[in-house]
């Protein structure tokens, strides 16, 4: 079928379905299952740090590899093979109980995901843009709510059927694979461009694009160590195993409409602001996740951070193309070296602090921080050039 019979919510749909299995289970999954993991295996945080890590190592390199020119004209079989190896990736996390082997698979699944975000996105977005509606690229965002909430259902239908936390990971690559199958029906290969894209000129040098880097940078840290711990810190409360998928289900739903819930936001007060408010909002999640008892703390933070992280990780890049002028690629290869930075310091720390400390409050209050932090670093930042 030639792409211009595709209307474009198709390839919005597609989109979304791509986001919901290489983003919200091939790199968020790991977070309602590693309680289960820790219990079996006798893994510390410390060690469910490190494989957290290992999966934004792997989405480091990748989105900095997918930077490149080597992809030009290959996109549709870089993100088809990408979105078929995160679901066997899934599938293989289920198939042993070796250390190194969960580092290795969760560092290539990384990979895997960025190619998908990068490659994918490319063919996605310059297909909505030629119809004019560049505006549904918010049901494309949508389908990283969409993969934390199924698989929260997936991992409360697990615990009820008695089965283990391999059946968790099983069930993810045959979820991936569903979802890749579909994607692979309803995204065409189109006519690559023709000609290359020219050489981008050195970075812009300003003082506003020193501020969105290191907030940029400092976010990554700041949500990444709820967005990995979350399940486990409920686990450790008496709210019961199941209570965990409810907490991760209101993740996944909030952020469903986050990125246009926000988008309103932003065209009142501005991108930067935005994206500080968001920050602020996060932090009262983090905070609540270890302060408040019972099933209130748990919940709120889940929809805080649900309805926060997509948008502010969104509009952070927003704000760096802004900025970037003549090169976008440049700016948002290096915005994406600091948030990566930040999220694979974030779980190895906060997995050493709380096996220091015997529990997650001390994390999630230097979690917190760093989320105020980033807000006041960005705050007042014009991203108009």
């Amino acid at each position: 079928m030639d792409s211009s019979a595709r209307s474009p919510a198709t390839y919005a749909i597609a989109g979304m379905i791509a986001m919901a299995v290489a983003m919200g289970i091939g790199r968020f999954v790991y977070t309602p299952i590693l309680p289960g993991m820790m219990d079996a295996l006798g893994l510390t945080a410390s060690d469910a740090g490190l494989i957290a890590s290992a999966n934004y190592a792997g989405y480091l390199v990748g989105a900095v590899l997918g930077a490149g020119n080597w992809g030009q004209g290959r996109e549709h079989t870089i993100a088809m093979v990408s979105l078929a190896s995160s679901a066997v990736l899934a599938a293989a996390m289920g198939m042993t109980e070796s250390m190194p082997a969960f580092i290795a698979i969760r560092f290539l699944a990384g990979v895997a995901s960025a190619f998908v975000m990068v490659f994918l996105s490319t063919i996605i977005f310059s297909r909505l843009a030629a119809a004019g509606r560049s505006d549904l690229q918010v049901w494309h965002f949508g389908g990283v709510g969409i993969g934390i909430a199924l698989s929260s259902v997936m991992t409360g239908a697990v615990l009820l059927g008695g089965a283990q936390w391999e059946a968790n990971w099983l069930w993810s690559g045959a979820l991936s694979i569903a979802g890749f199958a579909v994607v692979f029906a309803l995204v065409d290969r189109g006519v690559p461009p023709q000609t290359r894209p020219a050489a981008e000129p050195p970075t812009p040098r300003s003082t506003a694009m020193t501020r969105i880097i290191l907030a940029y940078g400092i976010f990554g840290f700041g949500y990444i160590v709820t967005a990995t711990f979350l399940v486990t810190i409920v686990r450790q409360g008496d709210a019961g195993p199941l209570f965990e998928s409810v907490v991760w289900l209101a993740t996944g739903l909030a952020a469903l409409p986050s990125v246009w819930l926000w988008s309103r936001v932003s065209r009142r007060i501005g991108l930067a602001q935005t994206f500080a408010v968001g920050c602020l909002v996060e932090a009262v999640g983090v905070i609540a996740s270890v302060s408040m008892g019972g099933y209130a703390g748990p919940l709120l933070a889940g929809v805080l951070l649900g309805g926060t992280f997509v948008a502010v990780t969104a509009f952070g890049l927003t704000i760096g193309r802004e900025l970037a002028g003549a090169a976008p690629r440049r700016v948002l290869a290096l915005m994406t070296a600091a948030f990566g930075l930040g999220q694979i310091i974030g779980p190895v720390v906060g997995g050493i602090v709380a096996d220091q400390t015997g529990s997650f409050t001390a994390p999630s209050l230097l979690a917190a921080a760093a989320l105020i932090a980033s807000a006041v670093a960005i705050w007042g930042v014009r991203s108009k050039v």
